[in-house]
């Protein structure tokens, strides 16, 4: 069933159209992909009151089913590096703050923290504290997280130790450096593993790149560590700065942004580690206006895919404070725009994708992707048109040929609201499939329509307007 007015639109605002040849085979170039690349990060103080919400269960097994395996969560951030162990805490939790919006200074955190966290159904990564200098501490909660959460991946000593300084306690008052920070993550490792494992995650850099760390930490150093993470924002709203719809969402932009981490990625590998986003989102301190935007959402979909062709094994998207948290994908009592870009993306992506490939040149607001089985045929493309488009004035489109493929006809499935500024928290009507939306539990609601595709001579084109995505399966 086609959305009629949308067509419509796209038909008598048509520009131009872009002719893409489907391999049918994967191409050069083509990348093989995590099944659990759509992933999560929870801010570490706020990650109990995340498991009282019932869209965090909902949202999750929503990404679960569409890619056949479970989100992998991340638990960590700011708060990590404040917070310490009490074995005898009765709460999983204690911090005071000023107001519900904050973000605490200093917290503890008890045992039944880890079981909260041996109830998520995905592997878990945990961050503890560094920046404290209290190894013995974090031994023992390393401890008690090996022996309660079955599902553990990995566990982080610190968070972005590129933003510590000379007068934090782990400087013990000698200076902070990248060579510094390397040695001492060689040096809290090595002391550890023997009782928790070569279990580590190593860097947790937002800054310094991870590449020195693998070339530096020596032998025993990188013996202990299971997995590698760097962290990015492209944009940020700290301290008034000024972030930027068009350019997050740009498909160029993307493209030239994500290339920073390829050698990062490369390193990883070589040296038998998975290389992480281990936390990422549109722009730090909470994203700011743009951060819960249908933008957001375009820029989830295009930045998933052009990771992974990069080397990105998954990406951890950050959720903050609950209730404060401009980039987060949802929250008590709502479901966010960004959340309809991953589980557009994810399903892409399904549960039978194996390898991905990028059809077109990277320089233009037009993004085309396929995606490969594992027996090497292609089974969906995808058009994601960056172009922006605030609501004002005609919304172009356009027209992609596609050539190469076999059939009469295809079904497609269109991501699409408003415009790119269209907020979800705001009353707009974010759609996927033209009537497919997420309850304020994110629960799937509406029957999503499929649009019917002719296939003519081996080809067929397709219309996406200037903010909206499209999946065509083959």
């Amino acid at each position: 069933m086609a959305r009629f007015p949308a067509l419509l639109a796209t038909l008598l605002c048509a520009c131009y159209v872009r002719a893409v040849a489907v391999p049918s085979t994967p191409p050069s170039g083509a990348v093989s992909v995590d099944p659990s690349l759509v992933s999560v990060s929870i801010e570490f103080f706020a990650f109990p009151g995340y498991t009282n919400i019932t869209g965090s269960n909902n949202c999750l097994a929503n990404l679960a089913t569409l890619r056949g395996a479970q989100p992998a969560i991340r638990i960590g951030g700011t708060t990590q590096d404040r917070a310490t162990y009490d074995s005898s805490l009765q709460t999983s939790v204690n911090y005071t703050v000023a107001s519900p919006a904050d973000a605490p200074t200093t917290l503890t955190y008890g045992p039944s923290f880890f079981s909260l966290a041996n109830g998520l159904k995905g592997d878990v990564t945990i961050g503890l504290n560094r920046q404290l200098n209290n190894q013995a501490n974090s031994l023992s909660a390393g401890a008690q997280a090996k022996s309660s959460v079955s599902r553990l991946l990995a566990l982080e000593l610190g968070n972005e130790p590129d933003l510590y300084s000379s007068s934090s306690p782990i400087a013990s008052g000698t200076g902070w450096s990248n060579s510094i920070d390397i040695s001492n993550e060689a040096n809290w490792f090595t002391a550890l593993a023997p009782t928790l494992g070569n279990i580590f995650q190593g860097a947790v850099y937002l800054s310094w790149s991870t590449s020195t760390l693998i070339s530096s930490i020596g032998s025993a150093g990188l013996a202990t560590i299971k997995t590698i993470s760097r962290h990015s924002y492209p944009q940020s709203a700290c301290g008034g700065a000024s972030t930027n719809l068009p350019s997050l969402m740009s498909h160029s932009g993307i493209v030239s942004y994500v290339s920073q981490y390829k050698a990062e990625a490369t390193a990883a590998h070589n040296a038998g580690k998975k290389f992480f986003l281990g936390e990422t989102n549109s722009a730090t301190c909470g994203g700011g206006g743009i951060s819960p935007t249908f933008g957001a959402a375009l820029w989830i979909v295009d930045y998933v895919l052009q990771s992974a062709l990069i080397g990105v094994d998954r990406l951890y998207f950050h959720h903050g404070t609950i209730g404060n948290c401009a980039y987060c994908w949802w929250g008590t009592s709502a479901v966010y725009s960004p959340y309809y870009g991953a589980a557009f993306v994810s399903e892409f992506l399904g549960t039978d994708g194996a390898t991905l490939a990028t059809l077109d040149s990277g320089t233009s607001a037009i993004a085309t992707y396929a995606v490969y089985s594992s027996a090497r045929a292609p089974l969906r493309l995808l058009v994601v048109n960056t172009n922006y488009f605030d609501g004002t004035g005609t919304r172009a489109s356009t027209s992609v040929a596609f050539s190469g493929l076999s059939g009469s006809t295809k079904a497609a499935k269109r991501l699409t609201a408003p415009d790119a500024t269209s907020r979800t928290d705001e009353g707009a009507l974010v759609t996927i499939g033209g009537n497919g939306t997420f309850s304020s539990a994110c629960v799937g609601q509406g029957t999503q329509a499929i649009e019917s595709v002719a296939v003519s001579a081996g080809a067929l084109t397709v219309s996406v307007l200037a903010s909206e995505a499209l999946i065509v399966y083959l």
